[in-house]
């Protein structure tokens, strides 16, 4: 919601990726279908103590004292949408769990655009014929 919100763009974290930089090497988030809350409860329970952020763009920022606002507004926008969500949540319980299915049911067919790759395309490119993606 983040980047539909703030800066145009439908995308996700990938659970598994592989390396542009180390050949052979993948990314692998296992905890991918974790609820956060579910991971905070886990953490407090076992007295853990984590990294607000490892971020590089928030480590940066906030060692110069000039990006410090740009934290601060990346964090509270993190914190408006959590807050939306919630709020979502109280109207319809299932909502984190429609927003996640969402990203894998995509039909591009009813998009008016979508990248594949840097390729951009859009629906008139098939408007007057059957669409491939049908």
């Amino acid at each position: 919601l983040m980047g539909m919100f703030y800066s145009g763009q439908y995308e996700a974290m990938m659970p598994k990726l592989k390396s542009k930089n180390f050949e052979g090497m993948e990314l692998i988030r296992p905890l991918y279908y974790v609820r956060e809350e579910n991971i905070i409860k886990w953490a407090n329970y076992n007295d853990l103590k984590f990294l607000k952020c490892a971020c590089r763009f928030t480590e940066e920022a906030e060692k110069d004292p000039e990006n410090d606002r740009s934290v601060t507004e990346s964090i509270s926008k993190r914190k408006r949408v959590r807050e939306l969500i919630a709020a979502l949540k109280k109207e319809n319980p299932y909502i984190e769990d429609n927003i996640f299915a969402a990203m894998s049911n995509v039909t591009l067919n009813k998009l008016p655009g979508y990248k594949i790759g840097k390729e951009k395309h859009s629906f008139l490119e098939y408007y007057d014929s059957d669409s491939p993606l049908d």
